[in-house]
């Protein structure tokens, strides 16, 4: 488990730094949520690796912390996709749908060492979650590539990057509940 969980920092932490200059390069708003939420996803491995060795009530206010990174990204990115209708520009198709494509391979190759992990305590579960929703995504990221290569407006992005902050509002809140489960539970 633990090897696991390096590997995914590592290649989210990665992932992020090559996200977050191609959003940036391309002016893509579902890129840039992209790469937040790689760099979340690397931070919330990284806490998931020191509660890992925990009791059940530690690793649960973990997982409340981190569901709650989850929906402060959502709140987040529907900002800044407020923010981008009015004021963006065209982002550049072809470097979305590369880095969208480098992505969702580095998230399926992380989503399938994290598979026999999925039905876990709410850390764990926050970590699956959250690298299931990255490839969704990713797949979505691709998709409002082909939108804005095909329309010519920066609206597919924007819609994809509100689509992603949805995905992580609700697994914020679905981790939240399970946590309150396992702490109640637990007896904290």
């Amino acid at each position: 488990m633990r090897k696991v969980l390096w590997i995914a920092l590592v290649a989210n932490a990665l992932m992020f730094l090559v996200e977050i200059g191609a959003g940036v390069a391309s002016a893509s708003v579902s890129l840039l949520a992209d790469a937040i939420d790689f760099f979340g996803d690397a931070g919330n491995y990284a806490l998931s690796l020191a509660v890992l060795a925990m009791g059940t009530v530690a690793r649960a206010k973990a997982a409340l912390f981190k569901a709650a990174t989850m929906v402060l990204f959502g709140v987040g990115v529907l900002a800044r996709a407020a923010w981008a209708a009015h004021s963006g520009e065209v982002p550049e198709p072809v470097t979305m749908g590369a880095i969208g494509t480098l992505a969702l391979l580095t998230n399926v190759g992380v989503g399938v060492l994290l598979y026999a992990y999925r039905e876990g305590d709410a850390n764990m579960r926050s970590v699956w979650l959250c690298t299931r929703n990255d490839a969704i995504g990713n797949v979505a990221v691709l998709l409002a590539a082909v939108g804005v290569f095909g329309t010519g407006t920066r609206w597919p992005d924007l819609l994809v990057a509100a689509v992603m902050a949805g995905l992580a509002l609700t697994a914020g809140l679905a981790v939240v509940r399970q946590a309150r489960r396992e702490l109640q539970a637990g007896g904290a």
